[in-house]
């Protein structure tokens, strides 16, 4: 019956996240409908499992009445319990621990890079804190230079460009492949301030933190950008701005990025959904 309970527990876990919104914490919503059939399935095997439970209860009743005296010994064994507690443990951990939001402590604690600032390392699992978005790891070399030409289409065109959550990251991703198209265009996008003690005085960066496919992929992402004399930013403060992209060579990342001269800022809410996603 443990194996029914398990399964139970885990389709409930499914159920409650896609309930109360905090899904879109754990993977990308256009995949959400994996996460709805994996519920389903745990439910159904929940099903087949109590009917097989009550079928063997069954017979062993009736093997008993046949055999009187016939002792039957349950398997307890040490292994078999901790496999138990090793399943409840995710269960147990997402149904009653709280869920954190990514901060910017986040973002000091375990750094952000571009890849090219960590020569020889191609493990995509590794690479999750960089400022540009990077989608080539899941595509063939032709496959992603045809999706960034189509992308860069909508964008480059454009002398004034205003980023949404819906195309966030499509957007930047665009930007930091070919900035130098892009220097003197106007963008606007909303985030959260980060103050980096590597940058200059006035620079600060304006982070959004986003998901690809799923949690293990997430980054954070944004731009380095060139602050206002009067204005007074701190750390996860949230903030819209607008400015003017010019190009820099940034030495801690070892590159050349796009950075923002910002020329009009106001303060915003935090917004309710504090993540954006890859769209198609």
């Amino acid at each position: 019956m443990a194996r029914a309970y398990i399964l139970l527990g885990f389709t409930f876990l499914l159920i409650q996240l896609h309930i109360s919104g905090n899904i879109t914490k754990y993977i990308n919503m256009k995949y959400a409908y994996l996460s709805q059939s994996a519920a389903v399935l745990l439910a159904l095997l929940t099903v087949v499992q109590v009917i097989a439970v009550f079928k063997k209860e069954s017979h062993d009743h009736a093997h008993c009445e046949d055999h009187c005296g016939h002792h039957h010994e349950e398997e307890k064994g040490w292994k078999r319990r901790f496999s138990f507690v090793l399943l409840c443990f995710p269960i147990f951990s997402g149904l009653f621990l709280p869920i954190a939001s990514l901060d910017s402590d986040i973002v000091k604690t375990k750094g952000f890079h571009f890849p090219v600032s960590d020569p020889g390392n191609n493990d995509p699992f590794i690479q999750r804190q960089f400022l540009k978005p990077d989608t080539s790891i899941y595509y063939g070399s032709e496959g992603y230079r045809e999706l960034m030409a189509k992308e860069k289409k909508k964008y480059v065109g454009r002398d004034k460009i205003a980023l949404t959550d819906t195309d966030f990251l499509k957007g930047m991703e665009t930007i930091y492949n070919s900035p130098g198209e892009f220097v003197d265009k106007t963008l606007s996008f909303k985030g959260f301030i980060f103050r980096d003690d590597s940058s200059g005085k006035d620079q600060y960066f304006l982070f959004r933190f986003g998901i690809i496919h799923c949690v293990a992929d997430s980054g954070v992402f944004g731009m380095l950008v060139n602050k206002p004399k009067d204005a007074d930013w701190s750390n996860d403060q949230w903030i819209t701005i607008k400015g003017t992209i010019e190009t820099q060579y940034y030495q801690p990342f070892r590159t050349t990025i796009p950075v923002l001269n910002v020329t009009s800022w106001k303060q915003v809410a935090t917004p309710k959904d504090q993540y954006v996603y890859r769209g198609a």
